[in-house]
């Protein structure tokens, strides 16, 4: 009586924790877009910060949280934390360098981002940054032997049709205010979202691979993926910024806006990894995918700067249409492994 009563209440805890995750990451990645794009085209006195920079900033803060979090976990005691941090990091090298691999991806496509919303509207700029959902399906499928029902492959189908009906009209309304781009800008930021799309896809998949063969803590993981992720990155500055660390210093161009950034991207790589664990990075997604619409409703009321058309509400409803019909999809298998 009492294993059958704690199992509905487990899964139901696992699912809210399921949900506040997503609802979660829908918070950070429209906060993080927003002020990623306004940060970079920002005119202001002094030399603007330097995108390495920032990216090592929110590496450093990632890793500090992490520790926090272990030494919460083991009720505050340092002997508990140099205990664990030896045990998982120290005397692991070979499982620790494995996260090297997404490490060194994830260090490229956070770099990568900033280059794109430096050339991209946010409008191109995150459309095009949705086909991560397919490659991350596809790399799904291949490395770790998903088995996606037809539900889901049309649903994949769907959200991608409504993030293009979405997107698609504040390409094609060029209003008084817009900023015209090169065509070489342009193709700079494709080229940056298009490789990070798969870099994303492959590490995220990785990383969930990696997660789910071990039982470590994922803040253990996610201190060794920042280590690396600190090296890559200094690696970055000196090698494309070098000489303007030089001149200016690391933290030239900083304000409280960078420092934003710097928080919330240090925040989502630790709410993508509670998403990892607790969801998987499909459902990620069609959470960024969200983000999307309310980013857009806050661009239209608070920036006021897009105009929304019949073909935008179309492509709302297909995207929340996907959503739900992908987790309808995903609570079948659950059903049949209880009555088996």
């Amino acid at each position: 009586c009492h294993v059958s009563m704690s199992l509905p209440s487990a899964s139901q805890s696992q699912s809210r924790l399921k949900y506040v995750s997503l609802g979660v990451l829908v918070l950070q990645t429209t906060s993080l877009v927003l002020t990623m794009r306004y940060s970079r085209t920002l005119l202001g006195e002094g030399p603007r910060y330097l995108a390495s920079s920032a990216v090592v900033s929110a590496e450093l803060l990632k890793i500090l949280t992490c520790l926090l979090l272990v030494f919460y976990d083991h009720s505050f005691s340092v002997r508990a934390l140099n205990r664990v941090l030896n045990e998982e990091i120290l005397n692991k090298p070979m499982e620790t360098l494995k996260l090297a691999i997404p490490s060194g991806i994830y260090t490229l496509q956070n770099n990568l981002l900033y280059v794109a919303l430096s050339n991209l509207d946010a409008a191109t700029y995150q459309v095009t940054y949705q086909l991560k959902i397919l490659t991350t399906a596809l790399f799904s499928v291949s490395m770790l032997g998903k088995r996606l029902g037809l539900y889901q492959w049309l649903s994949l189908l769907i959200l991608m049709t409504g993030i293009a009906l979405v997107q698609w009209p504040t390409e094609s309304l060029g209003g008084p205010s817009s900023k015209p781009l090169s065509a070489g800008s342009q193709l700079v930021g494709v080229i940056a979202v298009l490789i990070a799309c798969f870099s994303s896809g492959f590490a995220g998949v990785y990383f969930e691979k990696i997660l789910k063969e071990t039982k470590q803590s994922v803040w253990v993981r996610n201190i060794q993926l920042g280590l690396f992720g600190l090296v890559f990155g200094l690696i970055g500055v000196f090698v494309y910024d070098g000489e303007r660390v030089r001149e200016s210093g690391v933290f030239q161009g900083y304000n409280s806006l960078t420092w934003t950034v710097v928080a919330l991207q240090a925040l989502g790589g630790l709410v993508i990894a509670a998403v990892i664990k607790y969801a998987d990075n499909i459902l990620k997604g069609f959470a960024t995918s969200l983000s999307i619409i309310l980013s857009t409703l806050i661009s239209y009321f608070w920036l006021k700067d897009f105009d929304p058309t019949s073909v935008f509400f179309l492509g709302a409803m297909l995207v929340i249409a996907a959503t739900f019909l992908y987790g309808y999809e995903g609570k079948r298998p659950a059903i049949n492994h209880s009555k088996v």
